[in-house]
């Protein structure tokens, strides 16, 4: 059995900090540009997917919720990895083990399960607020089938990510999270083209699409089934990820409501609406590391589940502050930049900066605690923070994240 390491106890000075925290910070700042990169891309494919959105209505609805929960059980799956592989339960070698199996099972069954949940949600959605959408059969084809698809390629690769980046020495609590949370940003909308094409052909033929539809059904029935069955750990991930998740839609829907109420009606000025998705994705990617090396730290035994945070706690808040201080002013630079090339009026660069740095500011210092609460509560009631933190802080994030910003943009630029 490992000997856990010495709890940090104070703090060091600032130089000894970035001395000690140097290859934190830049494996992290590194997995940011990527994650920076990949909603700007995905951002440019969803710009491009008009002729989709307008021949099956409702599309855009699902959209959102379905790039979250791709990060969300990503993530949490990613973040069981790099727990497993620093306290030894996982071979750095990439070895199958039952372990492996399980967290591999229920990453796969949770897509089902959520993918046929989220459909479900996006269809009361658009019949509540009375928006023209396709069926509920069609919208449990393209949330299933974009899930299997998003699925197949994101496993091997979360996995590849985790071992690969643990065997050359780096942390991947500080890369896998943000890298994944970026491909599931890029992966999400192609997959949902690509079902969108699939269901295209399905129409064609009603008999075989409801065969299909069956199959579908069956498919995620007995996968959870065999699941729950098959072993207490992936019973024990399932039946805790589940009720999160759920609740992380939930929030996903009221992120899209801030969206909808806020940002067509206040913010017109096409780099705020640039800055966006990059503001969003920034900070759920940079709570996901928070959230991440806290769990593993508890598990590891090098943070104490206490009610003040102290230690190796505060040294995780403030690499995510100094990773706050480098980045946001970055996507700032980055939103005004696109907004030039593409020949449209911007706010000026000293005025986006300023906004990305502050709202990012705000929105760190109030998820830093509700991170913290989360892991350590959880830990202390004996659930996996794991399974918990990640989904819950990401899906908060995102919901509160425009809010902020576009109270932000609202008082720099004189708004109100």
């Amino acid at each position: 059995m490992k000997t856990k390491k010495k709890i940090r106890t104070s703090l060091s000075s600032f130089q000894d900090f970035f001395s000690e925290h140097k290859s934190v910070l830049k494996e992290s700042f590194i997995a940011l540009l990527i994650c920076a990169l990949g909603d700007l891309f995905a951002g440019i494919i969803l710009g491009n997917m008009t002729f989709f959105l307008e021949t099956f209505p409702g599309l855009l609805v699902i959209i959102p919720g379905a790039i979250g929960m791709r990060g969300n059980i990503f993530g949490t799956f990613a973040s069981r990895l790099s727990t497993n592989l620093h306290i030894g339960i996982l071979s750095p070698e990439f070895k199958f083990s039952e372990d492996l199996n399980n967290n591999i099972i229920s990453s796969f069954v949770l897509t089902l399960v959520l993918s046929l949940f989220l459909a479900i949600i996006a269809k009361l959605f658009c019949i509540l607020l009375h928006y023209e959408s396709m069926s509920l059969i069609d919208f449990i084809f393209v949330s299933v089938i974009a899930g299997i698809i998003s699925n197949l390629i994101m496993l091997p690769i979360t996995m590849l990510v985790s071992f690969k980046s643990f065997s050359h020495g780096w942390d991947p609590d500080n890369i896998t999270t943000p890298i994944i949370a970026a491909l599931g940003d890029l992966l999400t909308l192609p997959a949902i083209i690509v079902s969108v094409i699939f269901l295209s052909f399905l129409n064609t033929d009603a008999f075989i699409k409801n065969i299909c539809f069956v199959v579908i059904i069956v498919l995620v029935i007995i996968a959870f089934i065999y699941a729950i069955k098959k072993s207490d750990e992936s019973k024990k991930i399932i039946f805790q990820s589940i009720p999160i998740l759920l609740l992380c839609s939930a929030l996903g829907v009221s992120a899209g409501i801030i969206l909808n109420s806020s940002v067509e009606t206040l913010l017109t000025n096409p780099t705020l609406l640039t800055l966006l998705p990059l503001f969003s994705g920034l900070c759920g990617s940079l709570i996901s590391i928070l959230s991440a090396r806290l769990s593993s730290s508890l598990h590891y035994g090098l943070i104490e589940p206490l009610t003040r945070p102290q230690g190796e706690s505060i040294h995780n808040f403030l690499i995510c502050y100094v990773l706050a201080l480098l980045m946001f002013p970055f996507i700032g630079f980055l939103a005004e930049d696109s907004t030039e090339i593409l020949g449209l009026v911007g706010v000026g660069f000293v005025n986006i900066i300023a906004i990305s740095l502050i709202s990012g500011i705000i929105l760190l210092t109030i998820m830093i605690f509700v991170v913290y609460f989360i892991s350590i509560n959880s830990y202390n009631h004996d659930l996996d923070p794991d399974n918990i933190v990640i989904p819950i802080s990401t899906s908060l994030t995102d919901a509160i994240s425009s809010l902020i910003l576009v109270s932000v943009s609202l008082l720099l630029l004189g708004i109100i």
